[in-house]
């Protein structure tokens, strides 16, 4: 199965919008956990975005200026450059995404 890459852009400081909604960082954490245990042996690539440093490509740089312009909020999370969630995200959609990208849960 291809590998797909998860991203998770976010901020050191939380989102206004996102008020107890967990950093972003603590969310790149999670989700890596969670997606590690639940999609096991299946070929995810893991990256963190900060938004406050320069971007290190043009897509990231897109998604950068979108969420500084307030139109997507922050922790954004796309699969393959697709925008999964943004602000307080939630499992379902994420694991949604994967199973329609092929990815079986492990049983």
């Amino acid at each position: 199965m291809k590998e797909i890459t998860l991203t998770v852009y976010g901020a050191d400081i939380i989102c206004a919008s996102c008020v107890n909604a967990p950093s972003s960082k603590d969310t790149y954490e999670w989700l890596e956990a969670a997606l590690a245990r639940k999609f096991e042996g299946h070929n995810i690539h893991f990256r963190y975005v900060d938004i406050e440093q320069p971007a290190p490509n043009d897509i990231d740089a897109n998604f950068i200026e979108q969420i500084q312009n307030d139109e997507l909020f922050y922790p954004l999370v796309t699969i393959d450059d697709e925008v999964i969630g943004e602000g307080y995200i939630q499992l379902k959609p994420v694991y949604s995404a994967l199973e329609t990208h092929g990815y079986l849960a492990a049983e």
